[in-house]
């Protein structure tokens, strides 16, 4: 993507804590805490973060569960994604830059424009919340055919 931008963290700080009062309000708690659960300027391979400029600001958030076992497939994301290990583990492999674990717990900035692939490396289900930092038009994740060469 030729047209970037680096992330604007006033939107990621509200977005962030949207969701964590969003949260807290499903779960009852009215008074309490914010528990930081990532404040970086980097991708998990060391990337500087760029927003997407070339068209209007799209924020999308989901939940994937993966069976042990399960692969997501190889793919990539063009554009900022923060990802949070809701249960289980999910071992990913970059590629030429490696192989992380992530557990329950564990928070993330996904590489951008980087093949990987990951997969339920626990004995029970995965969950995983992600969080695209998109525009409108420009796919939140891109599916290759196959992997990488090495």
């Amino acid at each position: 993507m030729e047209s970037r931008r680096p992330l604007v963290w006033p939107l990621a700080g509200a977005l962030l804590g949207f969701v964590l009062l969003a949260a807290s309000v499903e779960h009852g708690m009215t008074r309490g805490s914010v528990l930081s659960l990532l404040g970086t300027t980097q991708t998990i391979i060391g990337q500087r973060i760029a927003y997407p400029t070339e068209a209007p600001a799209k924020v999308t958030a989901v939940i994937v569960t993966m069976l042990p076992g399960e692969a997501t497939g190889w793919h990539r994301h063009d554009i900022p994604m923060f990802g949070y290990i809701l249960e289980g583990e999910v071992t990913v492999d970059y590629g030429a830059k490696g192989t992380r674990i992530y557990k329950k717990g564990d928070a993330l900035m996904e590489a951008i424009d980087w093949e990987h692939n990951g997969r339920n490396s626990g004995s029970g289900p995965a969950r995983v919340l992600a969080v695209f930092m998109g525009a409108e038009g420009v796919p939140d994740t891109d599916v290759l055919p196959s992997p990488p060469p090495q």
